[in-house]
């Protein structure tokens, strides 16, 4: 048995699961070569697939406990529900999608850099199904607390987290916007507390769907800046129809301000208030941010290769439409209960 630092967690998030896929992903964690934890499946909504697939995999293996009220939560609120249910004095968490397969060796590789760092991440070979065809691997990068809050390099489904950064994560930051994201939030944590690390080892097979781009503004290539601007206007329409119900002016604005600056001043003021440092991240992103920095530091970014072109308008669109709609003052940190 491999040596760990204590007991740990696997917190998978399922949804309606391939049954394949899901078999899969199970069998992978059981031949971990690390078997000192317990895997919290929190389910969104109906349990009936994944209480089914355990019982042909796994019915003897008692590590595998199943969080299910049958309420829809959406996906990053389903990852927080199961980040609440580990159990205190856990050492350390990983993070679990249900659809790809670990490698045996995954935790025993991510595990030791927890001396160092608070997260850490590995890579991923990226493949198709059901042809399993191999289309390539991530090429994940650690750009320092700046960056990865401007572009999150961080993919939740590789990463491992000491344990003690889950009471300062909780609650989630709350925003209406599919920006929202359980890996950036916790690449931002992290980044502020021990920092973070990527290493250039592939741990995982990655099944990518068409969704899993966003969030990722070094894939959003454009050819010209009339055409950054058409897609730009054609995804804050759509945004905008899911998450304010209505496609009008105003909710325009509010959207298109919440999808890029607006996430990123909750991330940073929420940061400043749970470790009591208010750091760089926060003249950068938070509610005191001036433009000028920012146009500064989208510039660096686009030379350094981290952001494309199209994000780099779109966030500065961003930034104007948070003056039309109080943007500042009307984004919240999301307060923490009291003792």
């Amino acid at each position: 048995m491999a040596h760990t630092p204590g007991r740990g967690a696997i917190v998978l998030a399922a949804y309606d699961p391939h049954p394949e896929l899901f078999a899969r992903q199970i069998r992978s964690l059981r031949s971990q070569t690390v078997t000192d934890w317990e895997c919290i499946i929190s389910v969104d909504g109906d349990d009936a697939t994944v209480r089914r697939i355990l019982d042909e995999v796994a019915a003897d293996d008692h590590r595998f406990r199943v969080l299910a009220d049958g309420d829809r939560l959406g996906f990053y609120l389903n990852f927080e529900r199961g980040l609440r249910a580990v159990s205190p004095g856990t050492a350390w968490v990983a993070l679990c999608d249900q659809d790809d397969s670990w490698y045996p060796e995954k935790l025993e590789v991510l595990l030791p850099h927890l001396e160092d760092v608070d997260l850490v991440s590995g890579q991923a070979r990226l493949i198709t199904y059901p042809d399993e065809i191999v289309t390539g691997q991530t090429d994940r990068r650690d750009l320092g607390p700046i960056m990865t809050l401007l572009n999150n390099q961080f993919t939740g489904s590789l990463c491992v987290l000491r344990g003690d950064l889950i009471e300062p994560s909780l609650p989630f930051p709350r925003m209406s916007t599919r920006a929202a994201a359980h890996d950036h939030w916790l690449a931002a944590l992290a980044g502020a507390t021990r920092g973070t690390r990527v290493i250039d080892v592939v741990v995982q097979d990655y099944v990518q769907h068409a969704n899993n781009v966003f969030g990722d503004p070094s894939r959003m290539g454009a050819t010209t800046r009339l055409s950054a601007l058409r897609v730009a206007w054609r995804n804050a329409r759509a945004f905008t129809e899911r998450y304010e119900g209505s496609s009008s002016l105003p909710a325009m604005l509010r959207m298109l301000f919440r999808v890029y600056v607006g996430w990123r001043q909750l991330l940073a003021d929420t940061v400043a208030e749970r470790t009591g440092d208010p750091r760089t991240p926060v003249s950068a992103f938070g509610v005191e941010r001036r433009f000028w920095p920012t146009v500064r530091l989208l510039r660096r970014a686009r030379r350094r290769g981290y952001v494309a072109s199209r994000f780099v308008l779109e966030y500065l669109a961003s930034w104007i439409a948070g003056v039309f709609v109080d943007g500042r003052s009307s984004t919240r940190i999301t307060s923490r209960p009291t003792s």
